[in-house]
């Protein structure tokens, strides 16, 4: 038999409530029954036990017997006794309660009856007495039922208040084993090929142990892959950089050799494919070093302002090339101010590839702006460019490593934006890219993911260097 069902209902803390719970109303149930059904003999037998005690009682007190009246509103309510003397004839001599139409004795012993619209226990006395007279003793059998209710009530009151008690821990408790299963599947989504560890077996429930711990020979299988990947990458772009660069050396010796004409054109295209190449190998380097574990500097304070300026300062020379108008924007005078705690070089990764990038797709006698400003969060930095934009249906698979958009014309490698994502997530940003509403061109938007990130919450630059 299987407890988990497949499906949305799949899951261990709905299993527990779904077979736990009706246990407990069983249990309940079950409880209060056995409890009702105890009393009720219990009841039975001490009130035919004082029924028969009162009726032989009665039969030996004498030829002259006075019996007291009972009070109607007891007898149901209380359960007082009615005590009647039947002559041998069968006539009724004396009763208790007059108008009680209550059959006539018949053998000795106790027996049930209906009459007079309620349930009545007799107890019948044979002839005892030297006139023949009989005795017979009744009791309302619906007092004896309320008193078996209210005896089993008593008895089965702590079962129901604690029951709704042990439900409520039970909820509790898996609600918390809930939490607890769902903070390792948490510390598990929290790997990703930057940052591969262990998963800790301290708090592991010993039924999930086995899991857990296949879980980590996975990782650690995974993270020797991504090792031996970026070990291979940084060995071939090492191995790749000298030849490359001694083949990009020949080729400006031999371009004072070479003739005008076609073989000069030929001449330009072979060296742009070669400068593509030195740029995809640096690339490469730029990016295993980024997620090379070893290479993770600590968080420092940093100047956005300072940041954004020396950025600027060192593809000045690319824009100027390109006659590019490559300038930064402060909307706010507080947002000059405004420091983030996180590694520099990681941020300088960030602003350096999406400033390049919009070098490179701007066309020349352009516009990119760096815009710094800030929001709820914290600093906001912006780089904003007149070039084509990118078309809204590829603006998701741009951070895809080497993917490039078609039709542009513009060479590069595709690993510029990869690296620039990689840098943010680890500096607590992300990048949002939007086409611009207003002309063509593209606004990348760096800002903060959440308070809880890896990134401290931005504060002025006096206090985050004095802390």
């Amino acid at each position: 038999m299987r407890i988990l069902s497949a499906g949305p209902m799949c899951s261990l803390q709905r299993a527990l409530m779904y077979w736990l719970v009706p246990l407990f109303l069983l249990v309940g149930a079950a409880s209060a029954a056995v409890s009702y059904w105890t009393y009720n003999r219990m009841v039975a037998s001490f009130m035919d036990d004082q029924m028969q005690q009162l009726g032989e009682s009665i039969a030996h007190h004498g030829d002259r017997l006075v019996l007291p009246p009972v009070a109607p509103d007891r007898i149901h309510t209380w359960g007082s006794y009615i005590v009647q003397v039947w002559n041998a004839e069968g006539g009724l001599e004396s009763t208790a309660l007059p108008g009680l139409a209550a059959p006539a004795p018949s053998d000795t012993g106790f027996r049930d009856a209906h009459f007079g619209d309620h349930d009545w226990r007799i107890y019948d006395l044979m002839p005892s007495r030297a006139d023949g007279s009989r005795i017979q003793v009744l009791q309302s059998g619906e007092f004896r039922r309320k008193l078996a209710v209210e005896r089993a009530g008593a008895a089965i009151a702590p079962v129901l208040i604690l029951l709704p008690l042990a439900l409520l821990i039970l909820w509790a408790l898996v609600r918390t084993l809930s939490r607890e299963v769902q903070a390792i599947g948490r510390q598990a989504a929290q790997q990703d090929e930057s940052s591969i560890s262990e998963l800790p077996l301290a708090r592991v429930p010993r039924e999930i142990e086995p899991l857990v711990v296949s879980f980590n020979s996975l990782l650690a299988r995974l993270r020797d892959a991504f090792d031996t990947q970026r070990r291979f990458v940084q060995d071939a772009a090492h191995e790749l950089r000298t030849p490359i660069t001694a083949v990009a050396l020949q080729l400006e010796n031999l371009r004072c050799d070479l003739p005008p004409g076609a073989c000069k054109d030929s001449f330009a295209q072979l060296q742009a494919g070669v400068a593509r190449a030195q740029r995809l190998v640096d690339q490469l380097l730029k990016l295993s070093r980024h997620e090379a574990r070893e290479t993770r500097e600590p968080a420092v304070a940093i100047d956005l302002q300072a940041q954004v300026h020396q950025c600027i300062d060192g593809l000045i020379a690319l824009a100027d090339q390109r006659h590019i108008d490559l300038g930064m924007v402060v909307d706010e005078p507080a947002a000059a101010a405004l420091a983030l705690r996180c590694p520099a070089s990681d941020l300088r990764s960030v602003l350096d590839n999406l400033i390049e990038n919009a070098l490179r797709y701007t066309p020349e006698g352009g516009v990119v702006d760096v815009r710094l400003t800030a929001n709820a969060q914290g600093p906001v930095i912006e780089v904003i460019d007149n070039g084509p934009g990118i078309p809204p249906d590829q603006l998701g698979r741009v951070f895809d490593r080497f993917f490039r958009v078609p039709g542009n014309g513009v060479r590069g490698s595709g690993l510029g934006l990869s690296i620039a994502q990689n840098a943010a997530q680890r500096c607590g940003l992300r990048i949002v890219l939007r086409n611009r509403e207003d002309r063509s061109g593209l606004v990348a938007r760096v800002e903060r993911i959440a308070v809880a990130s890896g990134l401290s919450a931005a504060r002025p630059l006096a206090a985050a260097q004095a802390s």
